[in-house]
């Protein structure tokens, strides 16, 4: 269908449906008026025939009689009246002198509806006269007036509508059709010309300089086209690439940003921005002028609205107003900064600080930690150097000396493997290779590398792992594990301790595994600071163990590392129990 047709199509449907609804409407104005004229009649000859009834006394004195006096004298031909009373009763009737042979009134559709509206009317044939009546009812407390005309020509020929302003809307859409052909047949050359200029410069094709337009408005919009197409395509051009170049650069950071006109409104952002906005204001929100809204970043919001105000544009010149702010929300740490350009439009990045900061924290306190730790057993193993150095002591002490040393030197190794373990996990988790391992033979082989210290402290091992369970994992970091806790147990759980390692569950993702001893419980306390670094419950018990507090956080890590979680609560018999998952 070519856009001529449709245009024409269009406007005559629009005209079409314009005439329809105003000769409906006119119809029925028309047809309303005639109706009311009738009714109106009918409803004087009602009330001058009610009026009668009362001056007379008519229904006190039963002699309706009377009423043919009032017949005679009405102006109005062809004129049938009728009083009922309220049980429908035909108390009087203009047309039958027996009155009491005539049906039941009461069911009669303008009697029935007279009763709940002002008045009722109906067009039927008369049951008694056999003749077809246009009634009309009324009901005044103690009676039914009913008055009624002949339904003859003369009554249809008065309610018929005319039609001859239906014929003269015809008439005029007919001609309206012709002017919008016409109309239509004009506009569709112009816009035809337009079409195929247009396509010529979409497809490169060179312009063609001998094509006319007309000379009115879009004659001049297709002469304003062929000047500034040239210009416009190289243009684009350049507007593409280095559109494509912001949109990668936009998805490419880990900051959020978004860029804003100087109504605040947004002009682009990428998905950083958003996320960023939702952690920092705590609500879900997918619109980027919610920043305004944002408590926390009213200091932002207030620079913003003063470099708004300013009436001076800056220069490319000058330097770009900036403001920059560190706020923290609850656990996470933010970095904001706005920056204004030259037409006052600006700029907000909002940086997720969270891992940096806390890397950081946790770094000056894992540093002060490790100073902690190291300075007991160096200023230890100085101590007894320096006995050595500048005494003269007996082979025996010097041998208790350089054992104590020793040991003290042990337990610095330890310290250092433990921290290198950690940061390998933390820092280069990635790169530990992964593959299929039976989790029974690493916990095997954990029992056979610790079995004299588990003897020496007698304590007994009960393992119920399926012997094919495997996972996905690093084997040397699954050792560390189980090793870590084995060991947790000989160092703190006490002499004669029982252990108990089961696989309690599973399902589509991961396996659920149960560590616990009967050995010496904790307080409620402790138990969720357990895998912190350097933390002790105990610390004088914990350097006499020799532990460095670094054996449960490499527990934690490794599964973490494992697709998995841990937690801690007293056993049931006394001791301590460890629940943890690892991912198949």
């Amino acid at each position: 269908m070519s856009f001529r047709l449709k245009l024409f199509i269009s406007f005559a449907a629009i005209f079409t449906v314009f005439t329809l609804l105003v000769m409906i409407f006119q119809y029925d104005r028309e047809k309303k008026f005639r109706i009311g004229q009738l009714e109106n009649t009918l409803d004087n000859i009602t009330e001058i025939a009610h009026n009668y009834m009362t001056s007379n006394s008519i229904v006190d004195s039963g002699s309706y009689i009377m009423m043919d006096s009032l017949m005679e004298i009405l102006p109005a031909e062809n004129i049938r009246l009728t009083v009922i009373n309220p049980k429908g009763i035909v108390l009087y009737d203009s047309e039958v002198s027996a009155v009491e042979t005539m049906e039941n009134h009461l069911e009669r559709p303008e009697v029935r509806q007279s009763v709940s509206s002002e008045s009722g009317a109906n067009i039927r044939e008369s049951a008694t006269t056999g003749s077809s009546y246009y009634y009309y009812a009324r009901f005044y407390t103690d009676y039914f007036v009913r008055t009624a005309t002949l339904y003859d020509l003369r009554v249809k020929d008065f309610l018929h509508v005319e039609k001859l302003f239906i014929i003269y809307l015809i008439l005029l859409f007919l001609v309206t059709s012709v002017i919008l052909h016409y109309i239509t047949r004009k506009f569709y050359e112009i816009i035809t010309k337009l079409k195929y200029f247009i396509i010529r410069l979409r497809s490169g094709e060179e312009l063609d300089e001998t094509m006319e337009f007309p000379k009115d408005e879009l004659g001049s919009i297709s002469n304003e086209f062929t000047s500034l197409y040239k210009e416009l395509n190289d243009a684009q051009k350049n507007l593409v690439i280095e559109k494509n170049k912001l949109y990668s650069h936009l998805s490419a950071l880990n900051e959020g940003i978004a860029f804003f006109s100087p109504m605040k409104e947004k002009v682009l952002t990428n998905n950083h921005f958003i996320q960023n906005l939702n952690l920092l204001s705590e609500m879900s929100t997918i619109s980027a002028e919610k920043i305004f809204e944002v408590p926390e970043l009213k200091p932002i919001v207030q620079f913003i609205d003063r470099q708004l105000k300013e009436s001076a544009v800056h220069s490319t010149d000058d330097a770009h107003p900036q403001m920059e702010m560190d706020l923290q929300k609850g656990t996470r740490y933010f970095n904001v900064k706005c920056v204004f350009f030259q037409d006052k439009s600006f700029e907000i990045v909002i940086i997720d600080a969270t891992k940096l900061e806390k890397r950081r924290l946790m770094k000056q306190q894992m540093t002060s930690n490790i100073a902690h730790e190291l300075k007991t057993p160096v200023a230890t193993v100085m101590g007894y150097m320096e006995t050595l150095q500048h005494n003269s002591i007996s082979p025996e002490k010097q041998k208790y000396f350089i054992d104590k040393a020793h040991a003290q030197a042990r337990r610095l190794s330890d310290l250092i493997e433990d921290i290198s373990t950690l940061n390998r996990i933390e820092e280069a988790g990635d790169k530990y290779e992964l593959k299929q391992v039976l989790v029974k033979d690493v916990v095997a082989e954990v029992e056979e590398q610790l079995k004299l210290k588990l003897d020496e402290h007698h304590i007994k091992v009960h393992v119920d792992i399926p012997g094919k369970l495997k996972i996905k994992g690093n084997k040397s970091l699954l050792f560390s594990i189980f090793y870590n806790l084995f060991d947790n147990v000989i160092k703190y759980g006490g002499d004669g301790a029982e252990i108990y390692l089961s696989n309690y569950l599973k399902d589509k993702k991961n396996y659920y595994f149960s560590f616990a001893n009967t050995g010496n419980e904790i307080d409620d306390k402790h138990l969720t600071r357990i895998f912190e670094r350097f933390y002790r419950i105990d610390d004088g018990r914990s350097r006499k163990t020799g532990g460095t507090g670094l054996g449960l956080a490499i527990v934690k890590n490794a599964i973490q590392l494992h697709k998995g979680e841990i937690s801690a609560r007293n056993y049931k018999d006394g001791g301590l129990e460890f629940l943890f998952s690892l991912g198949k």
